[in-house]
């Protein structure tokens, strides 16, 4: 059995049950713009990623030009959509309160975004100042990119250290990064099959609670 150094939180669909609205929010916008897509096509397809990210896919999937504004756009949605409807993922703070291993969160979301959900859920506490986000690195995931800098910014080796992630790009960032990974698949927007998707995409351990997680991390 691995000792862990850290544990890496991923924020959306993990620590806070943000995926749905995301998502929600997402195809709002995008139905303005003239493309169809439902909340759970854009789930599908752009789960885990950053805002970047999505620009470039639809950009080049759909072969739709966006408004050069479309980040900022859609953080502020975010932000009012969340400000009314986001939660904790249930049972998170037990988790977070029994934890004793060195944590993070490492995030697609901007800082901002990340800080703002943290603090709306009343989780932010658990985890400043080590907060970090994509954007501040030249790829985000399914690239190593991330996990590999908020590693080496908290001085832990990528081998001792533990990704707890929602989405299967991130599941394979954190392989990527030469990273131990649990997939949880316990958020609002996880149906059926989510597990076996997260499986498919190399996570050999999928919890759907977070007690299960809390058991994993803290037994």
């Amino acid at each position: 059995m691995i000792e862990f150094e850290l544990v890496l939180f991923d924020c959306d669909g993990v620590l806070v049950d943000s995926e749905m609205i995301a998502s929600r929010e997402l195809a709002a916008y995008l139905a303005e713009q003239g493309i169809a897509i439902s909340p759970e096509e854009s789930r599908k397809r752009f789960t885990g990623c950053s805002l970047k990210t999505v620009h470039d896919k639809i950009e080049t999937e759909d072969g739709v030009t966006l408004p050069t504004t479309f980040e900022e756009d859609l953080r502020a949605r975010d932000r009012a959509a969340f400000e009314r409807d986001l939660k904790p993922i249930p049972g998170v703070r037990q988790v977070l309160e029994r934890l004793t291993i060195a944590k993070c969160v490492a995030s697609s979301g901007s800082p901002e975004k990340i800080r703002h959900s943290l603090t709306h859920t009343g989780l932010i506490g658990f985890f400043h100042p080590h907060l970090f986000s994509a954007q501040n690195v030249a790829r985000g995931k399914p690239a190593p990119d991330l996990f590999l800098w908020a590693a080496n910014e908290m001085n832990a080796d990528p081998k001792r250290c533990l990704v707890i992630e929602d989405s299967p790009v991130g599941i394979e960032a954190a392989l990527a990064a030469g990273m131990q990974v649990i997939g949880f698949s316990g958020g609002s927007h996880c149906g059926d099959g989510y597990a076996a998707r997260l499986k498919q995409a190399g996570a050999t351990v999928v919890c759907e609670t977070m007690n299960d997680i809390g058991k994993r991390l803290t037994d």
